[in-house]
């Protein structure tokens, strides 16, 4: 066996995960009150989206080979950030992953004519998208007990920019043949519903929220830091 195929060797396809919507949950996501006269109908794509979902992960375990001042290198591949590097300050290794709500349910969303319906199947996927991340960190947690994981999503912050996707999916092999998931030449991903990044440990919980200043963001998960840019990661807005 090759050297290139025995590092790809680790890499573990998560496809048999199981998908099913707390519809309670999605229903006050939705702000359907109880009585509405949607519920039946948003039932009966739940129940389809359920049979139909088929939500995946491609993750893969590196260790940590050097580290430059601004970059950081995997598998013999340097990724370039500052914010990388720093958060991986402590770190040996890191968990290279790409998740998806699939093709499946991407497919079937496009059958749907109806605006409310698509509008509904949107959140349908989403929810499998976070189905597929909960099941990949619950892997993890199994297979590696890294303790506290943060992660850092190509594309999220300036210092790290979408064009990193290319390292991503060059360090876990065939992705689409894996997983269903393409890359555009915009380095966007398909199906729209999939995210991709490095999963490493932390003893402080980080998301690129708080180095982000973009407001009135609904995808925030926490408040924007402006501090934290100079004190930790010694960049400058």
């Amino acid at each position: 066996m090759d050297t290139l195929q025995h590092s790809l060797s680790s890499v573990k396809v998560l496809d048999t995960i199981p998908f099913q919507v707390d519809r309670t949950v999605l229903r006050r996501n939705l702000r359907l009150k109880p009585g509405s006269h949607h519920l039946a109908e948003l039932d009966r794509l739940i129940d389809q989206a359920e049979q139909i979902g088929k939500p995946k992960a491609l993750v893969r375990m590196i260790y940590v080979d050097e580290k430059g001042e601004n970059w950081v290198q995997l598998d013999g591949r340097r990724l370039y950030s500052r914010v990388l590097r720093v958060n991986l300050e402590e770190a040996q290794r890191a968990f290279v992953f790409v998740a998806t709500a699939g093709v499946e349910l991407d497919a079937w969303s496009k059958t749907l004519s109806d605006f409310l319906h698509r509008f509904w199947a949107d959140a349908l996927q989403e929810v499998a998208l976070e189905t597929a991340r909960r099941a990949m960190h619950q892997y993890l947690v199994q297979r590696f007990h890294p303790g506290l994981l943060s992660e850092m999503h190509p594309g999220s912050l300036d210092d790290w920019p979408l064009s990193a996707q290319d390292d991503l999916f060059a360090l876990l092999g065939d992705v689409k043949g894996s997983i269903g998931v393409s890359m555009t030449e915009s380095k966007l991903m398909f199906p729209v519903k999939s995210v991709s990044g490095i999963a490493f440990p932390t003893q402080t919980h980080f998301t690129s929220c708080q180095l982000c200043p973009r407001e009135n963001c609904r995808s925030r998960q926490a408040p924007f830091d402006a501090q934290l840019f100079e004190s930790r990661y010694h960049l400058q807005l």
